[in-house]
């Protein structure tokens, strides 16, 4: 037998708190002797046994399962907040990992519940680099001087409003995913709210670098369009990953550096490094999710090559890049429109394509892909980039 002593303090104005401790420190049948100055200690002490699905004698309480009796944890057996389950219940609902959840919860309705599905063990490690590695798109030079020729602007005006068109995409995927992963992934679901808002700032960063001319967005095509629209409605996780983080972002990456390496402007050149380095984040998750996935199931490549030759199949009849960011292209590279210039960048946009396929062609065989299948999906992949 144990005493609680609660001498003046009345049992509903906090002594139920020692009450309930002693009773939870108490091993089962262990009689517990309540005693307090409240002359309503008795009714109150046996209104709560009640609730708590406990014996009462008196102003006695027998300790017993309260937990198993009324409310129970469901966690699986040994869970903690660093141990991840594979198959987390959709029981647990939006409880922390580790925690201990009450019976009867009605199932929440998330579509991806299996560890191999969206997992990458990279994934806290990226989170916490994405975290610190957060930058403020109001500290950019956005007073710089633009002292280059008004055709290289219109140029760079093209590719900012293709990059925008593209990184709207490139937001919206990973957040759409974001209300159907179980909350026990809580570092991926973390990496993917930080990666929709690198989107959201890149996106800003575009749009004020267009401003900054006083020039309205360029032109938007059907093409390049259809193509994103291929992504977005991809309703597989590891499948979109696969075309918007392996491929498409993977592609981007070269194509940010290339900007980087012939911004005509201090401001340009800042916000492409700064774009890359997050877009960076972005593929190696992809990355990591995909190898660890495909080495569990053999049958995900597969799948993935299937993805693929759909997704050539739905855009055979477009025209892919759009003709006018190519030029630009060119046009940035060359630095102005004379000949000997144009020569070079049309020579660096070349470099360009093939340093794509390079890097496409060596995720892929990172994935798993045999080198032959892996030529054949780079040079499938959408002439678009992303």
């Amino acid at each position: 037998m144990s005493t609680v002593a609660l001498g003046p303090l009345g049992f509903g104005t906090g002594g139920y708190l020692l009450v309930r401790r002693a009773v939870r420190a108490a091993a089962a049948g262990t009689v517990v002797q309540v005693t307090g100055d409240d002359p309503a200690l008795p009714v109150l002490l046996r209104a709560w046994c009640r609730a708590e699905g406990l014996e009462c004698a008196g102003s006695s309480v027998v300790a017993g399962p309260v937990r198993d009796r009324w409310w129970g944890a469901v966690r699986a057996e040994g869970a903690g907040p660093s141990e991840v389950h594979p198959h987390p219940a959709p029981e647990w609902g939006l409880a922390p990992r580790g925690a201990a959840v009450e019976a009867g919860l009605r199932p929440f309705d998330f579509q991806w519940v299996h560890q191999d599905d969206v997992w990458a063990d990279e994934a806290a490690r990226l989170y916490a680099q994405a975290t610190a590695a957060q930058w403020d798109p109001g500290a950019l030079p956005w007073d710089t001087v633009l002292d280059h020729s008004a055709d290289v602007e219109d140029a760079l005006v093209t590719v900012f409003t293709y990059l925008i068109e593209n990184e709207t995409a490139a937001l919206l995927v990973p957040t759409r995913f974001l209300g159907t992963l179980h909350p026990h992934f809580r570092e991926v679901m973390q990496l993917l709210a930080v990666q929709g808002a690198d989107e959201a700032r890149h996106i800003e960063i575009f749009t004020r670098r267009i401003a900054v001319s006083g020039r309205p967005p360029g032109l938007s095509t059907r093409g390049g369009q259809e193509s994103l629209r291929t992504v977005l409605e991809e309703p597989d996780f590891a499948l979109a990953s696969f075309l918007l983080s392996v491929l498409g972002e993977g592609t981007f990456l070269e194509l940010l550096w290339f900007l980087h390496a012939h911004a005509p402007d201090p401001l340009t050149r800042e916000l492409t490094r700064l774009a890359a380095q997050d877009e960076a984040r972005h593929v190696a998750f992809g990355l990591a999710h995909l190898a660890r996935h495909a080495a569990r199931d053999p049958s995900l490549l597969p799948r993935l090559s299937a993805s693929v030759d759909r997704r050539h199949d739905a855009l055979r009849h477009t025209a892919g890049l759009n003709e006018e960011v190519g030029d630009a292209l060119v046009v940035l590279a060359a630095g102005s429109l004379e000949p000997t210039a144009l020569a070079r960048g049309w020579s660096a946009v070349a470099g360009l394509r093939e340093r794509m396929d390079a890097t496409r062609r060596s995720r892929l065989v990172r994935l798993g892909f045999a080198e032959a299948e892996a030529v054949r999906l780079s040079t499938l992949h959408t002439r678009n980039f992303m």
